[in-house]
């Protein structure tokens, strides 16, 4: 067993504690000097499960890590095609949206770049627990770790994103024949890609629609059929009026607004992100569905205003029954493979939902600043990041405004505690 302590320790080396640690070693490289980044995995890797060469981000490399915060920052998407001799070729390229895996690897470069702020790989986070004072106040948190070890800190910063979304409907299915969008790589690769599998994707975002792309080129025995509940496929809201809702300034005013007001901007955000396709991946898709039906070879199939109202497993198939919403008629669909675009849940994390239990919260209050609601005269702190759009917008889960949210943070950070009232040192592992 090993045990560590940190003044912040934060959860996920993903781009939210990335933009995090950026912000700490330019504004306040002391602090940064006790903060230690924990991830999962053994590397830094954006969208791991989704990282396909040919998918591209949405959002204009300008919304960087730092570079709205920062411009001159040499953390910057603009001074990673510097370093590593691909600026010219990128600008040649003509376009605001880099690939997922250009974005992928910046991130990378990121924290290999980080001077102060330390983090360790592998290293998996299953529980945290309050350290409470005898008056119910919290005084610091432990985190345990996968491997038993366990860390200690004072303030805490989640950043490890929601928890994938698996409709109870499938709930019952085995693992191995379920793959949901944030394991569709290493999932996919265990299949045989020669074999005439009939795969089935739910759902009918982006996500569903990259999926139901990847595996019909990859497997060219396979017949595709994807089930969505709406009338199509459509593509994202993306004109500049409704992209001001992403700008950091309009934070400030989704957060002031009443619960009315928030519930539709956020049903009218939605459709920005969540429910449609990007234009390039519509386009593509039609005129593959076109061809295959004008050559009589067709292997995508499109079943629109359906529910699964049942699944199970019948000998080696996968046995769906849909349920027409238009005309309330029932019908089976047998697969091999079922691949779930079904996205995130939207309630807290279950790491979150475990810590406010713990804490004694009855429900879980995140300030304009991110920072949890914890008992009156508490020493310690919980930031949560990338899972407040209730409260902060859309664009909370987005790379948009990571930059300046990692600011506003530091600056809460300094202003709550102050720089005198840190640690003295670093506390390396040691045997306990």
């Amino acid at each position: 067993m090993k045990h560590q302590e940190a003044e912040l320790l934060a959860l996920g080396a993903g781009p939210s504690n990335l933009a995090l640690a950026v912000a700490l070693e330019e504004l306040e490289p002391e602090l940064a000097t006790r903060t230690l980044i924990v991830e999962q995995h053994e590397n830094v890797a954006w969208q791991r499960g989704m990282l396909l060469p040919w998918t591209q981000s949405q959002v204009s490399f300008l919304k960087d890590l730092v570079t709205l915060r920062n411009p001159q920052s040499r953390f910057s998407f603009v001074n990673y095609l510097h370093s590593v001799g691909r600026l010219h070729e990128f600008v040649n390229l003509g376009s605001f949206t880099p690939y997922r895996m250009e974005i992928s690897n910046y991130l990378l470069w990121v924290a290999e770049s980080l001077t102060r702020v330390r983090i360790q790989y592998g290293r998996r986070c299953v529980a945290v627990d309050p350290v409470l004072s005898p008056g119910g106040r919290i005084e610091r948190w432990t985190v345990r770790l996968a491997d038993g070890s366990t860390i200690s800190c004072r303030t805490l910063m989640i950043g490890a994103g929601r928890d994938p979304h698996v409709p109870e409907v499938f709930g019952t299915l085995p693992r191995e024949r379920v793959i949901h969008s944030t394991e569709y790589s290493r999932g996919i690769a265990r299949l045989d890609h020669d074999a005439p599998h009939r795969v089935v994707v739910i759902g009918g975002a982006q996500s569903a629609a990259e999926m139901l792309w990847a595996t019909h080129q990859s497997m060219p025995n396979a017949r595709c059929t994807m089930v969505m509940r709406s009338i199509g496929l459509n593509g994202y809201e993306s004109s500049k009026f409704t992209n001001e809702l992403f700008y950091a300034s309009f934070v400030d005013e989704f957060y002031r607004s009443g619960p009315e007001a928030r519930r539709q901007l956020l049903g009218e955000m939605h459709r920005t992100n969540y429910a449609g396709l990007s234009p390039g991946m519509l386009e593509t898709l039609y005129r593959q569905i076109y061809l295959e039906r004008l050559t009589g070879q067709e292997r995508i199939r499109m079943i629109t205003m359906a529910d699964v109202s049942a699944a199970r497993t019948e000998g080696d198939e996968i046995v769906l029954t849909l349920t027409d919403r238009k005309s309330g008629r029932r019908d089976e669909l047998r697969c091999d493979v079922l691949l779930l675009g079904t996205g995130f849940d939207r309630r807290m994390p279950s790491l979150v939902r475990g810590l406010a239990a713990k804490a004694g919260l009855d429900e879980i209050d995140v300030g304009r600043f991110y920072k949890l609601a914890l008992p009156a005269g508490s020493d310690a702190a919980c930031y949560l990041q990338g899972v407040n759009e209730d409260t902060h917008g859309i664009a909370d889960s987005l790379l948009s405004t990571l930059a300046n949210r990692a600011e506003e943070i530091v600056g809460d950070l300094r202003e709550s505690h102050g720089t005198a009232e840190l640690l003295p040192s670093f506390s390396l592992p040691v045997a306990s």
